[in-house]
């Protein structure tokens, strides 16, 4: 699979980059267009081999301009092309009026779409919309997208799968399922999170040639998580060297949740893992796990004490939300060491001012929408914006769980790209937040750790997949990958 580039773009940003290279550069925007149909043409010989015949589904705009170029070199090249569009030619403009031209002239089938259209063909290109939709779809681009869902063609999305937000992700109403998304000149922040992994496909990417100097001229809004290897451990090392991390959870019948994180910061390579927890579990947690300290604890002082030997804290899994929960966050949120907030701890925060630089928040949606007060469909619509909001508010680092998992800090946005559906299970979200707290413990940023640990945990997932399929798949199952990708 190609390798995505690290700089993420909004389509303001693109839409500079694409001016730099015509009034700069000198590259004509023709020429732009052509070598982005080039590029759609490529991924069709290289993944629609097998298919003689094909349908390019136009609109109005450059994307659109964009398919009358992939039409035409789909034409000469001998396939049995057809060009569906939306709009009548005539109220064509600019570059994308000349490529439909050239298609006609070199002996083009063009029809204008109606709602009795019917896609017979094997593999259809979508250019449609191009990255600047900001409003819902309607009418026949609506209809035209269920149309295009509704066949059995593969498809092949020009720069964006017509109804996705390219700067957040979103499906506009109604979106186009492709098989194989093409983006071009920069990678739009949109397309690795919220709705989109599940309508682009396969991901690919082309600068289009530009020289390397544009793309440095234009300030990221957002970057793909990229990690290198941890370093060698010194061969004097022992285990205080490696950091103590104190689990804090565990309420009545939620025992496992501070297991599962406790077991993945010993994995992840902490020296020293506690837990404190329910008395009534304290006896017994550590019985499959003899590594784990556990330690029954009823009053704040208690948990105090045991923080005092800690590197870095994770308060929440399984914590509740009653008064034993309460009287233990109140005791930890004002530490001044390393803080990995997940799950009950997140309500808990929700209903304080408390704002601190040495925390890891980690929500999914739902806390998300409670620490924002608000709903969790508008932290979807956003997402990028949700956190930054949540980081901006209570401090330290952020992240939002889910497709296209985000991390936000004071310098920035990363998004990491691993994991996959499987891992929509109960202790996902308790093994990740031992695994933040162990890099921590070792030595890595709040930041750094952060960006690690989720890329790790969901390429963990991915590789326990590969072995027995999404369904299924348990959180404990990340264990052994965990400890091999860390090394």
């Amino acid at each position: 699979m190609q390798k995505l580039p690290v700089k993420l773009f909004r389509v303001a940003e693109v839409k500079e980059l694409d001016r730099m290279a015509i009034e700069d550069y000198g590259i004509p925007g023709f020429e732009l267009m052509s070598r982005a149909g080039q590029k759609v043409f490529d991924c069709i010989q290289a993944h629609c081999a097998e298919a003689d015949t094909c349908a390019v589904v136009c609109g109005a705009g450059n994307n659109g301009g964009d398919g009358y170029i992939v039409a035409r070199l789909a034409t000469a090249a001998g396939l049995q092309t057809t060009v569906y569009s939306v709009v009548d030619a005539e109220k064509l403009q600019g570059d994308a009026k000349a490529a439909c031209l050239a298609y006609l002239e070199a002996g083009g089938r063009w029809y204008r779409w109606n709602e009795n259209t019917v896609f017979s063909e094997p593999f259809i290109v979508d250019a449609l919309l191009g990255s600047g939709l900001d409003r819902p779809v309607g009418g026949d681009y609506a209809k035209a997208i269920e149309q295009i869902n509704n066949s059995r063609a593969k498809v092949v999305a020009v720069d964006m799968p017509s109804g996705i937000n390219a700067d957040t992700g979103k499906v506009m109403g109604c979106a186009v399922k492709a098989d194989y998304t093409v983006c071009f000149i920069g990678m739009k922040q949109g397309l690795l999170t919220g709705d989109a992994p599940e309508y682009c496909g396969q991901l690919l990417f082309s600068a289009l040639n530009l020289p390397a100097e544009i793309v440095d001229r234009v300030d990221a809004s957002a970057r793909r998580v990229e990690i290198q290897p941890l370093p060698e451990r010194n061969r004097c090392a022992h285990k205080g060297d490696n950091g103590h991390v104190l689990i804090v959870g565990g309420d009545m019948g939620f025992s496992g949740a501070a297991r599962m994180a406790g077991e993945a910061a010993l994995r992840v390579g902490a020296g020293l893992v506690s837990l404190a927890t329910r008395p009534e579990h304290a006896a017994w947690m550590n019985l499959p796990r003899p590594e784990l300290m556990c330690h029954g604890v009823i009053h704040p002082e208690q948990v105090q004490q045991l923080s005092a030997k800690a590197r870095v804290i994770v308060l929440g899994p399984g914590l509740g939300r009653g008064a034993w929960a309460r009287d233990l966050f109140n005791a930890l949120i004002k530490s001044d060491k390393p803080l990995i907030l997940d799950a009950d701890a997140l309500h808990l925060l929700a209903e304080t001012a408390s704002v601190g630089q040495n925390r890891v928040l980690t929500p999914h949606p739902g806390e998300a929408a409670g620490l924002l007060k608000c709903t969790v469909p508008e932290v979807e619509r956003d997402r990028f914006a949700a956190a930054a909001k949540i980081q901006a508010t209570y401090g330290g680092v952020c992240v939002l769980k889910g497709a296209g998992t985000l991390i936000a800090a004071e310098t920035g946005i990363a998004v990491s790209v691993t994991g996959n559906p499987g891992m929509g299970s109960g202790g996902m979200g308790d093994i990740l937040s031992g695994v933040i707290a162990a890099l921590i413990a070792q030595g890595l940023s709040l930041q750094n750790a952060a960006e690690y640990g989720v890329y790790w945990h969901g390429q963990a997932a991915d590789l326990a997949a590969q072995q027995g399929g999404e369904r299924g798949l348990l959180a404990t199952d990340l264990m052994p990958y965990l400890r091999r990708l860390v090394n």
